[in-house]
């Protein structure tokens, strides 16, 4: 709560006097909030029930719902085919939860088949990241099934998610060799390392306070060229830069050791611990590359699945295995 409670009020602190919007922020950091809490209570009451439902949920909402994951603008050069990713990783990541969590070997297969399914159901949504993030989550799974000890295993999506980010501030910086530089800039699009460099150029000239909560699409000559832009530079990382200057980069970055602390701290069994640390770094990544942690769907999603996995099972839970760090 303590770094939470930081995270609102330094949006709030910049956008003072600076014409910021600060609700977008407010509203992410509620709805993390939000997503937790329910996740705790309905994981401590039901731990196989409860990450199953949210695995249904997600598919449903990334599916059935087309207004769950599009942005102010459904024609914006970049879509949102980020958060759809995402939403899919996440309910991927919570069958796979429910899954380790299960005791009897038909629940269990059911609940994996699903996992499964949300993979097919990114092929078939024609979202190549959102496929292979859960492609990803569902082959760590069996891994996980089988490692007893999490602290270095979960350092593993922390490295892959500072990895992500330390990449996307090199390309926006052009600092990367030629070739790479090339190749990156070739499966990112051309479009998108512009708004990075905007993002980048903004942070430099503020790197203290940042431009203001919600003020990338006025101030960004790319953006601001673009019809129909969503005023984001699709970078989870690089927005806080700019916006928020250096230390809301170092809140977003302690958000997620939180995170990380709070999995290995967690009464669950590691399995489960470790299923849902790969899904949330999947999130991570995506949320470095793209404008997924925009959404309200997503950042209570991983909220839930994060407070799911730190919950303590009111009745035990005989399918996770024991809960060794």
């Amino acid at each position: 709560m303590t770094i939470l409670g930081a995270c609102a009020g330094w949006a709030l602190l910049t956008a003072a006097g600076r014409d910021g919007r600060p609700e977008g922020v407010l509203l992410a950091v509620l709805a993390v909030a939000a997503g937790y809490a329910t996740g705790r209570i309905a994981g401590a009451l039901l731990p196989v029930a409860a990450p199953a439902v949210a695995a249904l949920a997600g598919l449903g909402l990334a599916l059935g719902v087309p207004g769950a994951t599009a942005g102010p603008r459904l024609a914006a050069p970049l879509g949102h085919a980020g958060a759809t990713a995402a939403l899919l990783t996440l309910s991927s990541g919570a069958a796979c939860c429910a899954a380790l969590a299960a005791a009897a070997p038909l629940p269990r297969f059911t609940l994996r088949l699903l996992a499964a399914g949300t993979a097919v159901a990114a092929a078939v949504q024609g979202s190549v990241a959102g496929c292979l993030a859960c492609a990803g989550v569902l082959l760590c799974s069996p891994a996980a099934a089988r490692m007893r000890h999490r602290g270095l295993a979960l350092a593993g999506p922390a490295a892959a998610v500072a990895a992500a980010g330390a990449l996307a501030w090199a390309v926006a910086e052009d600092a990367l060799p030629e070739g790479l530089a090339a190749s990156a800039e070739g499966q990112l699009g051309g479009y998108r390392v512009l708004l990075w460099r905007d993002a980048v150029g903004m942070a430099g000239r503020d790197p203290l306070l940042g431009a203001g909560p919600g003020r990338f699409g006025e101030l960004s000559p790319t953006a601001a060229a673009t019809l129909t832009s969503d005023g984001r530079p699709h970078s989870a990382a690089l927005q806080q830069a700019a916006e928020q200057g250096l230390v809301g980069v170092a809140l977003l970055a302690a958000a997620g050791a939180w995170v990380l602390y709070a999995l290995w701290r967690s009464p669950r069994g590691t399995p489960v611990v470790l299923s849902a640390g790969v899904a949330l770094a999947a999130v991570g990544v995506l949320a470095t590359v793209g404008n997924a942690l925009s959404f309200t769907t997503v950042t209570a999603g991983a909220g839930a699945l994060a407070g799911v996995a730190t919950a303590r099972p009111l009745g035990g839970d005989e399918g996770e295995g024991a809960p060794e760090r």
